[in-house]
């Protein structure tokens, strides 16, 4: 038994009292994102510190709670509030939560996140569906030793974002007459926002948007064999030539926003699945 699936027994052992039900799908909430617990018929909740080895969410507006419950009678768990790079957590830190779904039976993981629009069809408050990442954080969650009960050592990248699912949320976009955008998110440390130079950099090399997580839990979860579908929120428009200052509670406000729609998208997923 290597270290994490001890650290992983560990976690088990709080949660499986409650619950010992095999879950298929998972969901992790990002920046001002947390409102789909409302439609969650609840049956669980812990607050991370009540998991062991479960880091503690210090960002405004991530909850920090892991739930267990039922969406259109289908069983989920759900992050509300993730952990990012710039918080200092390392990134087996930041993705463990990932491996403790996996062993949690979860095969399909729908990732959010609150993102700024490079694309000038973009604008806030639009979704885009995530085709693909560039990961510019500087860092990969798989680096050290292969967990090899979870995964190769070289997993493959070729789609990262499962193309079946992509078309659920176009359907689910269209039959309820909601813009989506896809295209390419690159995720950067943070936690400070781009320059202007940043911006046009990030846009040439192919990006459609920015943020500050969701990369390193992709990558896991593909290492684990997992479908992934991310959305994202456009909640600033990050366009050089003609920048504003933006601030955090502009950005959460865009996020909460525009979340009904992020919320519908995810809601028809899971009723298709």
């Amino acid at each position: 038994m290597t270290k994490l699936t001890e650290m992983i027994d560990e976690t088990l052992q709080v949660i499986r009292p409650k619950t010992k039900k095999d879950i298929k799908i998972g969901i992790i909430l990002g920046t001002g994102l947390g409102g789909l617990v409302n439609d969650i018929d609840v049956e669980h909740e812990f607050d991370y510190n009540e998991l062991p080895n479960f880091a503690l969410s210090t960002v405004e507006s991530h909850n920090g709670k892991l739930i267990f419950g039922k969406i259109y009678n289908k069983d989920v768990v759900v992050m509300q509030g993730r952990f990012h790079y710039y918080e200092g957590y390392s990134m087996k830190q930041i993705t463990y939560p990932v491996r403790v779904m996996k062993k949690l039976g979860v095969e399909i993981l729908l990732v959010s996140n609150a993102c700024g629009g490079m694309n000038p069809d973009y604008r806030k408050g639009d979704i885009m569906i995530m085709e693909d990442h560039i990961n510019l954080l500087g860092d990969n969650p798989l680096i050290g030793p292969n967990e090899d009960e979870f995964g190769t050592r070289f997993p493959d990248m070729s789609e990262p974002y499962n193309k079946e699912l992509i078309r659920l949320a176009e359907d689910a976009a269209l039959q309820n007459n909601l813009k989506v955008h896809k295209g390419v998110y690159v995720a950067v440390p943070g936690p400070n926002l781009e320059t202007r130079a940043e911006y046009r950099f990030l846009r040439e090399i192919g990006a459609d948007v920015v943020g500050m997580s969701t990369v390193p839990e992709n990558i896991v979860a593909n290492h684990m064999g997992m479908k992934v579908l991310g959305l994202s929120i456009i909640t600033d428009e990050c366009f050089p030539d003609s920048l504003q200052p933006v601030n955090v509670e502009e950005i959460i406000a865009a996020a909460v926003s525009a979340e009904p729609k992020m919320t519908t998208i995810i809601k028809e997923v899971i009723k298709k699945l």
